[in-house]
């Protein structure tokens, strides 16, 4: 199952919801897959500059790990196609409008946004008017 491509049926069926564990990013230098499992990442990405995670605030607070803001995610529950055009967009302007960072990773079903924590209300108002 690939997803849906319409953007005015994404749109219209997202169902953006607010997860309640706090998150963070970090950077491990000369990180590598498999390393610092005990951190619990949600999503992992290799830059030049070293191995970004996502991880739970908590973790990163028991581990000592320095990180510098804190986000909450939003999900989108509309299965959105990995090959769908405009929806990034349209609620990137949505969250721009409320001068709201977006952090945004596409998993195969669905696309998650972090947003600074303490705006995390007013993104899910701003969101469920797209």
């Amino acid at each position: 199952m690939n997803g849906e491509t319409n953007l005015a049926i994404l749109l219209k069926s997202m169902q953006p919801t607010l997860l309640a564990e706090e998150f963070v990013f970090i950077t491990l230098q000369q990180g590598k897959y498999g390393d610092a499992a005990q951190l619990n990442p949600i999503a992992m990405f290799m830059e030049s500059e070293g191995m970004t995670l996502v991880i739970p605030k908590a973790r990163a607070d028991q581990y000592q790990q320095a990180y510098s803001s804190v986000f909450k995610c939003i999900t989108l529950n509309v299965h959105s196609s990995l090959d769908a055009v405009g929806l990034t967009a349209a609620f990137a302007t949505r969250l721009t409008e409320e001068k709201i960072s977006a952090n945004v990773i596409a998993g195969f079903y669905h696309d998650h946004i972090f947003v600074q924590a303490h705006k995390a209300q007013d993104a899910l108002v701003a969101l469920r008017q797209c």
